[in-house]
């Protein structure tokens, strides 16, 4: 009988990330049967799931009952939160301890926990308006208490984002952020990448239980970034540093400060703190491991225009597809 995997936010960027590298990689499409959970099966995003042979379930993440249904019998659980979904890092930590909580109870072998830095530490207290970076920490942190059997994938920054930042002229475009232009960030394609990583934790559950999975493809630089996009684009596209307080005004009010704060974490502080480009590079290895002679991740070759800095093949999902809306 197979074993199952259970992975919340199923249609998601993160949990279809999961998905795909999981029915993608011969070992792990033989071993698991995918439960995909959603809050409304019913929905086209769902239904294109359940054509390709995921078990979709129907849960609530507010729902301890739904939650605890959801996950019985499986052997893996991947836990994802959506803080922008009600702006409240209480309803987020609540969220995620009743994932934490329905593991322990039905005895699951691995949680995967997708989650973040805790900003308000790694700063020092100084930046305190980042709650959707703490509150997933919180969850970490409660179930490394919880002696969860457990292991921690850590975001790095969203690749599709970077097109909100970008100010379009009719003579060249303007990449605008409160960042140094030598400030380095941690990139990765939610999309793509987040499944491979999750795929080498599967297949290496010894190795990684318990540990920190950094998950980027590598580290950029806001001109190298201006300049991809120039490449991509065919049009002048220039990085300009601004001050936090102009860029916190260039948002909406609702969400001003803590993205202003994300950036002066970036900045000052490095986006996963002190020793984080040791353990990305180690959290990068799992595209080397092996297990027989499978590849656990599993990555097709890319047919499409990729990032030239750096030059390592690691760094090749920063795809032109998130630059494409640029050219006009």
């Amino acid at each position: 009988m197979s074993k199952i995997i259970t992975i919340f936010g199923a249609t998601g960027n993160q949990g279809g990330s999961v998905i795909a590298s999981v029915q993608g990689n011969p070992q792990l499409s033989s071993e698991y049967k995918i439960r995909g959970i959603t809050r409304d099966p019913s929905k086209a995003a769902g239904q294109k799931l359940a054509d390709k042979g995921v078990e979709l379930v129907r849960a609530d993440l507010s729902d301890k009952e739904s939650v605890k249904k959801a996950i019985e019998g499986s052997e893996v659980v991947f836990g994802v939160t959506n803080f922008w979904e009600y702006l409240s890092k209480d309803i987020e930590v609540a969220q995620g301890q009743n994932i934490a909580n329905a593991c322990k109870e039905d005895g699951v072998p691995l949680l995967i926990w997708s989650c973040s830095p805790n900003a308000t530490k790694a700063s020092g207290g100084k930046l305190t308006h980042l709650p959707h970076f703490d509150s997933k920490a919180e969850v970490m942190d409660y179930i490394r208490a919880e002696k969860i059997p457990a292991a921690f994938f850590h975001a790095g920054c969203f690749m599709s984002n970077i097109l909100g930042a970008v100010q379009k002229g009719s003579e060249q475009n303007t990449l605008v952020w409160n960042l140094h232009p030598d400030t380095e960030m941690p990139l990765f394609d939610a999309g793509a990448d987040t499944g491979k990583f999750v795929a080498g934790i599967m297949l290496n559950r010894d190795k990684t239980l318990g540990k920190d999975i950094y998950g980027a493809t590598s580290w950029y630089m806001p001109t190298e970034i201006a300049d991809t996009i120039q490449e991509v684009s065919g049009k002048k596209t220039v990085f300009q540093e601004v001050p936090d307080e102009t860029f916190k005004g260039f948002l909406p009010e609702a969400v001003g400060e803590e993205l202003m704060e994300t950036f002066m974490l970036i900045k000052e502080f490095g986006y996963y703190g002190e020793g984080g480009k040791e353990i990305l590079e180690e959290s990068l290895k799992c595209r080397e491991w092996r297990r027989s002679d499978v590849d656990p991740l599993h990555v097709p070759p890319l047919d499409v225009p990729v990032c030239r800095y750096p030059t390592d093949r690691r760094s090749r999902t920063l795809i032109s597809q998130f630059f494409v809306p640029i050219r006009q």
